[in-house]
């Protein structure tokens, strides 16, 4: 059990976040929820170690494009969230990560809807770890698919991130 004023590993916060216990001296290694999260209206729905579900209310009136639907751009923010999250689960103190690349593959549009990116590792290693992010529009249907590869850095290369 927890002592007062301790900190708690990122996936033990999440949950105590999720399920509405976390208490009022309750931290964690890294910013939840992000600023770009709650700017944007992003909701953590699950996680778990090395996977996370994030939601959005995608609206064109507030997220559009030229065109008239959500902004590729948006869903591609919303699966960098989800795999940050995921990836945030396995790393340890004194570790941070940051991301190699990230490729979406679009496969529908989007006009309002709730969006459900999902996040899970294809590969973890201890450097590397490889993702792939489904993302959902309420009818069930895909609209992207996202990959990505985050690195975990140690040491040095962590001080300050």
């Amino acid at each position: 059990m927890k002592q007062e004023g301790q900190q708690l590993p990122v996936l033990e916060y999440l949950q105590r976040q999720l399920a509405n216990t976390l208490g009022p001296d309750d931290t964690t290694s890294v910013r939840y929820p992000t600023r770009i999260s709650q700017t944007l209206g992003f909701r953590l729905v699950a996680v778990g170690l090395g996977t996370a579900t994030v939601e959005l209310d995608a609206d064109p009136e507030l997220h559009g494009n030229q065109q008239g639907t959500v902004h590729g751009g948006l869903l591609c923010e919303l699966a960098d969230a989800a795999i940050g999250t995921a990836h945030s689960t396995l790393v340890g103190e004194g570790e941070s990560f940051t991301s190699i690349d990230l490729k979406i593959n679009f496969f529908r549009p989007v006009w309002k809807s709730t969006l459900r990116a999902t996040a899970q590792p294809i590969q973890h290693g201890r450097t590397i770890t490889h993702y792939t992010c489904d993302i959902v529009r309420d009818d069930g249907k895909v609209a992207a698919t996202v990959i990505s590869t985050i690195m975990t850095l140690r040491g040095p290369q962590a001080a300050g991130r």
